[in-house]
């Protein structure tokens, strides 16, 4: 039986509200270390990336609090639904972000999970400063005036 042909860059599940609550200064594509019925619950597009972040822990990388559901068909080995998992960078970028973190106060927030083009699941990690009450308001006022700017060049033109 022939190989099903992957989509490339499809979305297993994102985090609307970090580019909301935070301020994204830069972005690095890490792997992701699955377990058997994982990669399947991801395809399926269910997992919620809403309260997870990025951290250290024994000197690695490691993603804590992401939700990946149980996979729908019931097997013998089945995952934890919120276990941290592991995630691969290079050593370099390693200690460039946890310089981040610990000198600056800066967050690692995962942004997205995608498989790419050979089918392995991908995260994309920002690297980001808390917002304030007033930076968001700030935000949603350029954004309506930007929108109701095109809408009038729309009507004119």
């Amino acid at each position: 039986m022939a190989r099903p042909t992957l989509i490339a860059g499809k979305i297993a599940a994102e985090n609307r509200r970090a580019r909301h609550d935070y301020a994204i200064t830069s972005t690095i594509e890490a792997g992701l270390i699955l377990q058997g019925t994982e990669v399947k619950s991801l395809r399926s597009g269910r997992a919620n990336l809403a309260d997870a972040f990025a951290g250290q822990q024994e000197g690695e990388l490691y993603l804590f609090n992401a939700y990946i559901p149980e996979y729908q068909v019931k097997t013998a080995f089945t995952h934890e639904t919120r276990r941290p998992r592991k995630l691969l960078v290079h050593r370099k970028e390693l200690g460039r972000l946890l310089g981040a973190v610990t000198r600056e106060g800066m967050t690692l927030i995962p942004l997205s999970i995608y498989f790419n083009d050979r089918g392995i699941a991908k995260v994309q990690l920002g690297l980001a400063r808390g917002k304030k009450l007033h930076d968001k308001r700030a935000a949603e006022k350029e954004r309506d005036w930007q929108r109701e700017k095109a809408r009038v060049l729309r009507d004119r033109g």
